[in-house]
């Protein structure tokens, strides 16, 4: 396996317009290369153009041999070998050794000749084949060996000096074929994950049990990059939000890292990571060993001594940190600016992926929710889902309110936005959502006129906004009813993206479907006590006029009795305490049957008929006792089609509903002062989720107290009451709730934005009743 006694072949002068000739067909091969094109198919045309290179008398013959380089590994791969003009016995086993050749040329990063090298043998499977010399060239792009290779000759001659310097030219164009080739290849790769990962979105709803393992997804993403960069050390730390830590999530390359489970501060004492989550932009550091890095740098591997490091910041929605990726080397200057531009495209992936998978994770939680939880518990986890996901400050989502079907109203939001808040429909930013079922965004709230109550704007210093509609899907023309909308606000300017609004539309259409099922579960028990009222009436109504006629054969005989006593006792009258008694059981037994039959009327059967509102209303008013300093007024009315309902039990509404504000307004002392005002309007309103469909809307205001909150939901509680009447059974307003639902409605309260509340009664047409 001596290296002497090598000869140099005759200058043939011929030879380099001949191998100009192959590198331009070889030129043109190579740049012929595409994504479809393998990695051993470009390892073969480099190796055939080789051998063609070389000027080969008769009786010599060439070999050609390439290994790539694997640089997460630090070593050849074996299998990779790809050869040309071996015949039909190729050599094997002549895997490059750690002190070879090839292990050389990439260390020199130069070529080495084996006849010049008298301290590196042939390898023996060589020697034994007949190799007498052999040349071996690094394949390098950008400094970084993507494999060698090998020019064996039989002849123990040298290569001439043309040859060298046409393989140096061939080598620089191989190089760059089998790096581009592996670049297409993870193009590829990184292609069909994608095209992978978006399918498993959009089959995301139907099958929310297959979940994307973020873990795995990391770390082929931590690994591409290694591939691509060449290097062995990495690794990913993502942000734990609800903690404010980095957490390691994949490493590549850590050896015995003895990073704390609990997480990392976002600070300088977690180490350049810490420094560039709380700085939120890259680092490239060229020597670990310089200040001021060298005194924060925690190793990544402690048992290597790493020279230079990248790391970049994963960042979401708006500028929020997801974490932060990092790689290693021990080299120095081992980072370029091409190197930063790629890391920060992967990061862009890994966050992409962060993203996705907890979208999955909300959907699959969601899903959940719909299915076991009560819609408020459900819009509990959007919001605070929709706050993390978009790394916004605040979330609300807002319901059209039926009662008031041009107000929306606060149904879930951050304890920063007042409950019950209410904002108008027309012309605001909720409006237009709504109006025209697409999302609408504000860069300055402040500012924008569609900003209708900006007093909440200004306290919670809210900038900037993202609003979508909530749709609820039916057989409507339009594919779906805007039932409210789904609104993210930040404390900054911020342009919202396509992914953002795609988002939260995402989560939006959960929550509509949230409201579709409440409102169907609303209607079936609505039914259900619509009908058991009926029933728990027609019973009544048959026990009452049982006691109201037992009560007038025993109540309503005194005053005959005490008449007919005094005409057959003249002399009693005389003496008027017996006089004065005999009068007071008259009156007693008089007034006994008054509110008996006022009490029962709640219980008679209903007859119904179309009944004019406005004449109840009119019989409800004459029957009032208005105080002198109360006022009230009506409008609408008269232009309402009629009702069916019983004429005696809607004036009964009416009447119950009027007195109870002025009991209302009797408890306020300022209104003592300045009078008080009660308004009952009149008009026709479409039904927000069946907008073809038409109800009669009676509302009832005042401008006293309101309701308190604490007693708002039970209202309309059997047990609950607000003045107990000697004239009446003591019932409240469930009479009155009680009475509408039998009409086939249904009634509300709320408390207004300025003083007062007002109650909605919710009437059908007498025609579409019918």
């Amino acid at each position: 396996m001596s290296n002497q006694h090598i000869i140099s072949p005759p200058t043939d002068r011929t030879y380099v317009s001949d191998a100009l000739l192959i590198l331009r067909d070889a030129g043109a091969d190579i740049n012929r290369i595409d994504a479809s094109t393998s990695l051993t198919e470009a390892l073969q045309l480099i190796a055939a153009t080789a051998v063609r290179l070389i000027n080969a008398a008769e009786d010599d013959s060439v070999r050609a041999v390439i290994y790539t380089y694997d640089a997460a590994t630090g070593q050849f791969d074996p299998d990779s070998r790809v050869s040309a003009g071996e015949g039909e016995a190729p050599l094997t086993g002549d895997v490059p050794r750690s002190n070879g050749v090839g292990a050389t040329s990439l260390l020199r990063r130069s070529r080495v000749l084996s006849y010049e090298e008298n301290s590196i043998p042939l390898h023996p499977l060589k020697y034994q084949a007949g190799i007498r010399s052999a040349a071996c060239y690094p394949l390098l792009v950008v400094g970084q060996p993507v494999g060698a290779l090998y020019i064996d000759l039989r002849s123990a001659r040298r290569f001439t000096e043309d040859e060298l310097l046409v393989l140096d030219t061939f080598v620089q164009s191989a190089a760059v074929a089998i790096y581009n080739t592996r670049q297409f290849e993870g193009i590829n790769r990184a292609l069909q994950r994608k095209v992978d990962q978006l399918e498993k979105l959009q089959r995301a709803e139907q099958l929310i049990s297959s979940r994307l393992r973020l873990e795995d997804t990391l770390h082929e993403i931590l690994a591409t990059a290694l591939e691509l960069l060449h290097i062995e050390h990495g690794s990913f730390r993502l942000i734990d939000k609800r903690h404010n830590l980095l957490k390691m999530r994949a490493t590549i390359g850590a050896g015995n890292n003895d990073e704390p489970e609990r997480g990392l501060p976002l600070d300088e004492t977690s180490g350049i990571m810490g420094w560039v989550a709380r700085h939120r932009r890259p680092a490239r550091i060229g020597d670990l060993h310089q200040p001021p890095w060298a005194d924060i740098y925690r190793p990544l591997d402690p048992a290597r001594d790493m020279r230079s490091e990248l790391a970049v910041p994963l960042l979401g929605s708006g500028g929020g940190l997801e974490g932060v990726l990092n790689v290693e080397s021990p080299r120095l200057n081992a980072f370029t600016t091409e190197h930063q531009q790629v890391l920060e495209a992967l990061a862009t992936q890994a966050v992409i992926a962060i993203q996705e998978a907890k979208l999955l994770d909300t959907i699959e939680e969601v899903s959940a929710h719909l299915i076991d939880h009560a819609p408020d518990d459900l819009f509990a986890v959007l919001i605070e889902r929709a706050c993390d996901l978009l790394n916004v400050d605040h979330a609300a989502i807002w319901e059209i309110e039926r009662s008031a079907p041009d107000t929306l109203m606060r149904r879930a939001a951050t304890e920063a936005i007042p409950p019950r808040y209410s904002v108008p429909l027309a012309g605001s930013l909720l409006g237009i959502a709504v109006s025209t079922r697409q999302p609408v965004s504000s860069i300055d709230l402040g500012t924008d006129p569609r900003v209708l109550r900006p007093e909440l704007v200004q306290r919670m210093q809210l900038v900037s906004a993202l609003i979508v509609p909530l749709i609820t899907r039916d057989h409507t023309p339009h594919g779906g009813v805007a039932r409210g909308t789904f609104g993210v606000y930040t404390l900054a300017p911020r342009t919202f993206s396509d992914w953002d609004t795609r988002l939260l539309t995402s989560l939006a259409n959960h929550a509509a479907i949230a409201l579709q099922q409440a409102e169907a579960l609303e209607q079936l028990k609505a039914a259900r006590e619509r009908q058991a009222v009926a029933e728990t009436f027609a019973v009544l109504g048959d026990v009452a006029a049982n006691l109201l006629h037992r009560v007038n054969n025993l109540i309503g005989v005194i005053p005959v009795r005490v008449q007919g006593v005094l005409d057959k006792r003249p002399a009693l009258q005389d003496d008027a305490y017996v006089d004065h008694a005999l009068h007071e059981i008259e009156d007693s037994a008089r007034a006994t049957m008054a509110a008996a039959r006022e009490s029962m009327g709640y219980l008679r059967p209903l007859r119904l008929a179309p009944t004019s509102i406005e004449t109840c209303y009119r019989t409800a008013c004459s029957r009032l006792s208005l105080p002198p300093n109360i006022e009230l007024s009506s409008t609408g009315l008269e232009s309402l089609p009629p009702v069916m309902a019983g004429e005696e039990q809607l004036r009964l509404v009416l009447f119950n509903l009027i007195d109870n504000a002025i009991d209302a307004l009797g408890t306020s002392d300022a209104i003592s002062d300045r009078g008080g005002h009660i308004a009952v309007n009149g008009r026709i309103i479409a039904d927000p989720i069946e907008p073809q469909r038409q109800w009669i809307d009676l509302a009832i205001s005042d401008d006293g107290p309101g309701v308190p909150d604490a007693v708002l939901d039970r209202i309309f509680d059997p047990d609950f009451s607000t003045k107990r009447s000697a004239k009446k059974l003591g019932f409240g307003l469930w009479w009155t709730k009680s009475l509408v639902q039998r009409f086939g409605g249904s009634i509300s309260v709320n408390n207004n934005l300025d003083a007062g509340c007002t109650f909605n009664v919710h009437l059908p047409p007498a025609e579409e009743q019918a």
